[in-house]
């Protein structure tokens, strides 16, 4: 064997490890690239899901309810106070107030704004008690009066801890008129505690 037979022999060696090496580098580039786009695509899913779980914990935390009465009637007196149940739902977003009851439970800790309206003839004593578990939070109060009817409201925000209760009562010995429109107990939670 010559030398220039060698020669072109080592050459053409040279030029396929060459090659080779060539070929393994853009293979090692492509693996990386393709490496760092399904990096990218991880986290933009991770992103994804945790925006989602976000969002359900937010509709999972929307409480908002509004309820009165199916018919109209009048309601009282009674020789005890009554739980004011509440018979007819305008809305029970998140269902923490139970129709059964009359008691709105808390089921996330926050700050919760409620309002309480009612409507009485005015030959009778009217009294709604407000409550926050078993306290006395506010009332509406209307004496008797010549006229034939008199309406009451009031409201509150009250910091609310999850499974706390809230709920309006008649007092005793006084009278209210159960109407869809007038007599009312709303609430909504306005910012949950972190």
């Amino acid at each position: 064997m010559n030398l220039s037979s060698s020669f072109l022999i080592l050459l053409f060696c040279g030029l396929v490890v060459a090659q080779g090496t060539i070929e393994t580098n853009a293979m090692t580039e492509k693996l990386n690239s393709l490496e760092v786009k399904m990096l990218n695509i991880g986290s933009r899913l991770e992103n994804y899901e945790s925006r989602i779980l976000q969002l359900e914990q937010k509709e999972r935390n929307t409480v908002i309810f509004s309820v009165g009465f199916g018919e109209d009637s009048p309601f009282g007196p009674f020789n005890t106070d009554v739980t004011m149940i509440y018979d007819h739902t305008f809305v029970n977003i998140g269902n923490a107030y139970s129709p059964v009851t009359g008691v709105f439970t808390a089921p996330v800790s926050g700050v919760y704004f409620f309002t309480i309206f009612s409507h009485s003839g005015g030959e009778h004593t009217s009294w709604l008690l407000f409550y926050k578990n078993n306290e006395v939070i506010l009332h509406i109060h209307d004496h008797p009066s010549d006229d034939t009817a008199d309406n009451g409201g009031n409201a509150a925000f009250l910091q609310l801890q999850q499974g706390d209760t809230v709920y309006v009562r008649l007092k005793q010995g006084t009278h209210v008129y159960k109407a869809r429109t007038v007599t009312t107990f709303s609430g909504f939670l306005v910012k949950q505690n972190s």
